[in-house]
């Protein structure tokens, strides 16, 4: 074999070997990201349901004011 050849083998393993370890570093770092906004997602969530579940608290307890005989005008 040249030595040209021999160059371009080395090359070509090197870029390979770059480019797999390249796209294994940014499959890693989207997965860490995508867990990470799906916790935040979950969290938004249970603070909507939350909220909601309180309106409807609040919204029974002015019901149950505005029923009382001894409501304050």
């Amino acid at each position: 074999m040249s030595e040209g050849m021999i160059i371009a083998l080395l090359s070509f393993a090197g870029t390979a070997l770059g480019t797999a370890a390249g796209i294994l570093t940014s499959g890693r770092l989207v997965e860490y990201r995508l867990s990470a906004l799906e916790e935040k997602v979950e969290k938004h969530n249970r603070l909507v349901e939350r909220t909601y579940a309180l309106e409807g608290r609040v919204s029974a307890m002015e019901q149950r004011a505005g029923q009382s005989p001894a409501r304050a005008s």
